[in-house]
């Protein structure tokens, strides 16, 4: 018995293909780190697709279904893995009452792979953008007006989710706490009144 490719997975094209995937993987690996600067292309990116669209003047339906599908994206983003409202896990769950031992926010869209999906959303749309076929006409301003709704709906559901089960899934760096005081008696020599 041959592999499960057949005689085709031993071609020319696809061992190449194989070969590009890996390269491919291996720089995606390198970038897991580097989550500033991995945004900061993204971000240029969206800047030269908005160009793009803006200089066009076209290419609105696309631009609309990015918007669409970013933010579901963010939904994905922000919502924690085990939605409490939605399904009992035995895994770790967030935390509903004061008394309730703390848990880590486990998002359903891990940062990595919200980031790698919305850099290929935008290299998409801007090569979208260079076929004519992709320019519907369409009034765009409608188009507009209803992904702005949709947002704010969406937000909003999602605002009080968050508000309803305690949980922010931003981290702001190490908890603090406050423990010696900084005007100790023990680097003064000093005696304290008690």
């Amino acid at each position: 018995m041959e592999g499960l490719g057949g005689p085709s997975s031993d071609s020319p094209a696809s061992k190449k293909l194989h070969e590009l995937s890996r390269i491919y993987q291996y720089y995606l690996d390198k970038t897991t780190p580097h989550a500033v600067p991995r945004w900061v292309g993204t971000l240029v990116l969206a800047v030269l697709y908005g160009l793009r669209v803006f200089f066009v003047q076209g290419f609105y339906v696309i631009t609309y279904a990015l918007g669409i599908y970013i933010l579901n994206l963010l939904i994905g983003f922000l919502t924690p893995l085990v939605d409490p409202e939605l399904e009992v896990s035995d895994g770790p769950t967030l935390p509903t009452k004061g008394s309730d031992e703390f848990k880590p926010f486990i998002r359903r869209l891990p940062e990595f792979k919200f980031w790698h999906s919305i850099t290929k959303s935008f290299c998409i749309a801007f090569v979208m953008t260079f076929f004519s076929v992709f320019d519907v006409p369409v009034f765009w301003p409608i188009l507009l007006c209803y992904w702005v709704v949709l947002f704010v709906l969406t937000m909003k559901r999602q605002i009080t989710h968050m508000i309803k089960y305690r949980y922010i899934p931003f981290s702001l760096g190490k908890q603090k706490y406050g423990g010696k005081n900084k005007h100790g008696a023990s680097s003064s020599g000093g005696s304290r009144a008690d």
